[in-house]
Protein backbone atom coordinates (compact mmCIF):
# COMPACT_ATOMS: atom_id res chain seq x y z
CA UNK A 1 0.00 0.00 0.00
CA UNK A 2 1.44 3.34 -1.06
CA UNK A 3 1.46 6.13 1.54
CA UNK A 4 1.65 9.74 0.30
CA UNK A 5 1.89 12.58 2.83
CA UNK A 6 1.06 16.16 1.83
CA UNK A 7 2.88 18.37 4.28
CA UNK A 8 3.62 22.00 5.03
CA UNK A 9 3.22 23.35 8.58
CA UNK A 10 2.26 26.73 7.15
CA UNK A 11 -1.45 27.14 6.48
CA UNK A 12 -2.77 28.20 3.10
CA UNK A 13 -0.13 26.45 1.00
CA UNK A 14 -2.66 24.30 -0.87
CA UNK A 15 -2.25 21.00 0.98
CA UNK A 16 -5.93 20.07 0.85
CA UNK A 17 -6.21 20.94 -2.83
CA UNK A 18 -3.26 18.69 -3.62
CA UNK A 19 -4.52 15.88 -1.36
CA UNK A 20 -8.06 15.84 -2.76
CA UNK A 21 -6.85 15.96 -6.35
CA UNK A 22 -4.48 13.08 -5.66
CA UNK A 23 -7.38 11.09 -4.22
CA UNK A 24 -9.44 11.87 -7.31
CA UNK A 25 -6.60 10.82 -9.60
CA UNK A 26 -6.06 7.48 -7.87
CA UNK A 27 -9.79 6.79 -7.76
CA UNK A 28 -9.90 7.08 -11.54
CA UNK A 29 -7.08 4.53 -11.67
CA UNK A 30 -9.27 2.22 -9.58
CA UNK A 31 -6.75 2.09 -6.73
CA UNK A 32 -9.46 2.61 -4.09
CA UNK A 33 -7.68 5.46 -2.29
CA UNK A 34 -8.20 6.44 1.32
CA UNK A 35 -7.95 10.12 2.21
CA UNK A 36 -6.92 10.66 5.84
CA UNK A 37 -7.76 14.14 7.10
CA UNK A 38 -5.74 15.18 10.17
CA UNK A 39 -6.83 18.82 9.96
CA UNK A 40 -9.61 19.78 12.38
CA UNK A 41 -11.07 22.11 9.72
CA UNK A 42 -12.21 18.94 7.96
CA UNK A 43 -11.95 20.33 4.42
CA UNK A 44 -10.87 17.04 2.86
CA UNK A 45 -13.68 15.11 4.55
CA UNK A 46 -16.28 17.65 3.40
CA UNK A 47 -14.94 17.27 -0.14
CA UNK A 48 -15.33 13.47 0.08
CA UNK A 49 -18.89 13.89 1.35
CA UNK A 50 -19.76 16.17 -1.58
CA UNK A 51 -18.82 13.56 -4.17
CA UNK A 52 -21.70 12.13 -6.15
CA UNK A 53 -22.44 8.44 -5.74
CA UNK A 54 -21.80 7.98 -9.45
CA UNK A 55 -18.14 9.00 -9.05
CA UNK A 56 -15.37 6.50 -8.19
CA UNK A 57 -15.46 5.97 -4.44
CA UNK A 58 -12.92 7.53 -2.11
CA UNK A 59 -12.81 6.38 1.51
CA UNK A 60 -12.40 9.30 3.90
CA UNK A 61 -11.22 9.14 7.51
CA UNK A 62 -11.63 12.12 9.83
CA UNK A 63 -8.58 11.38 11.95
CA UNK A 64 -9.09 14.55 13.98
CA UNK A 65 -12.36 13.20 15.40
CA UNK A 66 -12.46 11.12 18.56
CA UNK A 67 -15.69 9.14 18.56
CA UNK A 68 -17.11 7.99 21.90
CA UNK A 69 -17.44 4.23 22.12
CA UNK A 70 -15.24 3.58 19.08
CA UNK A 71 -11.67 2.35 19.42
CA UNK A 72 -9.01 4.37 17.66
CA UNK A 73 -7.81 1.38 15.65
CA UNK A 74 -11.35 0.69 14.41
CA UNK A 75 -11.85 4.33 13.45
CA UNK A 76 -8.61 4.37 11.44
CA UNK A 77 -9.08 1.00 9.74
CA UNK A 78 -8.53 0.89 5.98
CA UNK A 79 -10.74 -0.90 3.44
CA UNK A 80 -9.31 -4.22 2.31
CA UNK A 81 -9.11 -3.09 -1.32
CA UNK A 82 -7.28 0.17 -0.54
CA UNK A 83 -4.04 0.50 -2.52
CA UNK A 84 -3.17 4.10 -1.73
CA UNK A 85 -3.36 6.31 1.37
CA UNK A 86 -3.16 10.09 1.04
CA UNK A 87 -2.54 12.03 4.25
CA UNK A 88 -3.73 15.64 4.49
CA UNK A 89 -1.83 17.17 7.40
CA UNK A 90 -2.77 20.18 9.55
CA UNK A 91 -0.84 23.41 9.94
CA UNK A 92 1.52 24.13 12.84
CA UNK A 93 2.88 20.60 13.28
CA UNK A 94 5.43 20.12 16.02
CA UNK A 95 8.40 17.79 15.57
CA UNK A 96 6.73 14.81 17.23
CA UNK A 97 3.61 14.95 15.07
CA UNK A 98 5.67 15.52 11.94
CA UNK A 99 7.64 12.38 12.70
CA UNK A 100 4.43 10.46 13.42
CA UNK A 101 2.68 11.46 10.20
CA UNK A 102 5.63 10.81 7.91
CA UNK A 103 6.46 7.41 9.39
CA UNK A 104 6.50 4.75 6.65
CA UNK A 105 5.72 7.35 3.97
CA UNK A 106 6.70 6.35 0.45
CA UNK A 107 6.54 9.99 -0.66
CA UNK A 108 6.24 13.36 1.06
CA UNK A 109 4.92 16.27 -1.01
CA UNK A 110 5.56 19.84 0.14
CA UNK A 111 3.44 22.44 -1.69
CA UNK A 112 5.02 25.89 -1.56
CA UNK A 113 3.60 29.23 -2.65
CA UNK A 114 6.05 31.59 -4.38
CA UNK A 115 6.31 34.20 -1.62
CA UNK A 116 9.17 35.09 0.69
CA UNK A 117 7.17 34.06 3.77
CA UNK A 118 6.24 30.69 2.27
CA UNK A 119 9.78 30.03 1.07
CA UNK A 120 11.08 30.61 4.59
CA UNK A 121 8.41 28.28 6.05
CA UNK A 122 9.23 25.61 3.48
CA UNK A 123 12.90 25.84 4.36
CA UNK A 124 12.13 25.03 7.99
CA UNK A 125 9.74 22.24 6.98
CA UNK A 126 12.28 20.52 4.75
CA UNK A 127 14.99 20.90 7.39
CA UNK A 128 12.69 19.18 9.89
CA UNK A 129 12.01 16.34 7.45
CA UNK A 130 15.72 15.78 7.00
CA UNK A 131 16.60 16.14 10.69
CA UNK A 132 13.59 14.83 12.64
CA UNK A 133 11.91 12.43 10.22
CA UNK A 134 15.33 11.07 9.20
CA UNK A 135 14.65 11.38 5.49
CA UNK A 136 17.72 11.61 3.31
CA UNK A 137 18.05 13.50 0.05
CA UNK A 138 19.50 10.40 -1.58
CA UNK A 139 16.21 8.54 -0.98
CA UNK A 140 14.42 11.08 -3.16
CA UNK A 141 11.21 10.71 -1.13
CA UNK A 142 10.65 14.46 -0.68
CA UNK A 143 9.26 16.45 -3.58
CA UNK A 144 8.21 20.09 -3.77
CA UNK A 145 5.27 21.50 -5.70
CA UNK A 146 5.58 25.12 -6.75
CA UNK A 147 1.94 26.00 -6.25
CA UNK A 148 -0.25 28.79 -7.70
CA UNK A 149 2.64 30.25 -9.62
CA UNK A 150 3.04 32.97 -12.17
CA UNK A 151 6.34 32.14 -13.83
CA UNK A 152 7.26 35.72 -14.68
CA UNK A 153 7.03 36.93 -11.08
CA UNK A 154 10.24 37.62 -9.13
CA UNK A 155 9.06 35.43 -6.26
CA UNK A 156 8.84 32.39 -8.54
CA UNK A 157 12.47 32.83 -9.54
CA UNK A 158 13.38 33.18 -5.86
CA UNK A 159 11.62 29.90 -5.13
CA UNK A 160 13.52 28.09 -7.88
CA UNK A 161 16.87 29.39 -6.62
CA UNK A 162 16.01 28.36 -3.07
CA UNK A 163 15.10 24.81 -4.09
CA UNK A 164 18.22 24.46 -6.22
CA UNK A 165 20.30 25.16 -3.12
CA UNK A 166 18.45 22.50 -1.14
CA UNK A 167 18.80 19.85 -3.85
CA UNK A 168 15.13 18.93 -3.44
CA UNK A 169 13.33 18.15 -6.71
CA UNK A 170 10.48 20.30 -7.98
CA UNK A 171 8.04 17.60 -9.01
CA UNK A 172 5.38 19.94 -10.41
CA UNK A 173 4.73 23.60 -11.14
CA UNK A 174 1.02 24.36 -10.91
CA UNK A 175 -0.57 27.55 -12.14
CA UNK A 176 -3.11 29.61 -10.23
CA UNK A 177 -6.26 28.24 -11.87
CA UNK A 178 -9.98 28.55 -11.20
CA UNK A 179 -10.36 24.91 -12.26
CA UNK A 180 -9.28 23.80 -8.79
CA UNK A 181 -11.95 25.91 -7.11
CA UNK A 182 -14.65 24.72 -9.50
CA UNK A 183 -13.67 21.07 -9.01
CA UNK A 184 -13.53 21.41 -5.23
CA UNK A 185 -17.03 22.85 -5.04
CA UNK A 186 -18.34 19.80 -6.91
CA UNK A 187 -16.45 17.19 -4.90
CA UNK A 188 -14.25 16.49 -7.92
CA UNK A 189 -10.61 16.67 -8.95
CA UNK A 190 -9.32 18.37 -12.07
CA UNK A 191 -8.84 14.98 -13.75
CA UNK A 192 -12.61 14.53 -13.55
CA UNK A 193 -13.49 17.84 -15.22
CA UNK A 194 -14.38 18.39 -18.84
CA UNK A 195 -11.09 18.17 -20.73
CA UNK A 196 -11.47 21.59 -22.36
CA UNK A 197 -11.89 23.29 -18.98
CA UNK A 198 -8.85 21.79 -17.26
CA UNK A 199 -6.57 20.45 -20.01
CA UNK A 200 -3.64 22.73 -19.11
CA UNK A 201 -3.95 21.86 -15.42
CA UNK A 202 -4.05 18.12 -16.07
CA UNK A 203 -0.90 18.41 -18.18
CA UNK A 204 0.90 20.11 -15.30
CA UNK A 205 0.12 17.10 -13.10
CA UNK A 206 1.90 14.62 -15.37
CA UNK A 207 5.32 15.24 -13.82
CA UNK A 208 3.84 14.86 -10.32
CA UNK A 209 2.08 11.57 -11.01
CA UNK A 210 5.15 10.22 -12.82
CA UNK A 211 7.29 11.02 -9.77
CA UNK A 212 4.80 9.26 -7.51
CA UNK A 213 4.74 6.22 -9.79
CA UNK A 214 8.48 5.99 -9.17
CA UNK A 215 7.78 5.71 -5.40
CA UNK A 216 5.54 2.65 -5.07
CA UNK A 217 4.79 0.85 -1.83
CA UNK A 218 7.51 -1.56 -0.58
CA UNK A 219 5.60 -4.67 -1.70
CA UNK A 220 5.31 -3.30 -5.23
CA UNK A 221 8.99 -2.33 -5.25
CA UNK A 222 9.95 -5.84 -4.20
CA UNK A 223 7.76 -7.39 -6.90
CA UNK A 224 9.28 -5.14 -9.55
CA UNK A 225 12.80 -6.11 -8.48
CA UNK A 226 12.08 -9.85 -8.34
Amino acid sequence: MQKIVVLNPKGGSGKTTIATNLASFYSLRQQHPTLMDFDAQGSSIRWVQMRAETRPRIHGIAVYEHRPGVTRSFQLRLPAQCQCVIVDTPAALDSNRLQEMTRDADAVIVPVLPSDIDIHAASRCISELLRVAKMHRSENRIGVIANRVQRRKRTYQSLIRFLDKLSIPIIATLRDSQSYLYASECGLGIHELDSARARADVEQWQSLTSWLDAHPAPALRAAAQA
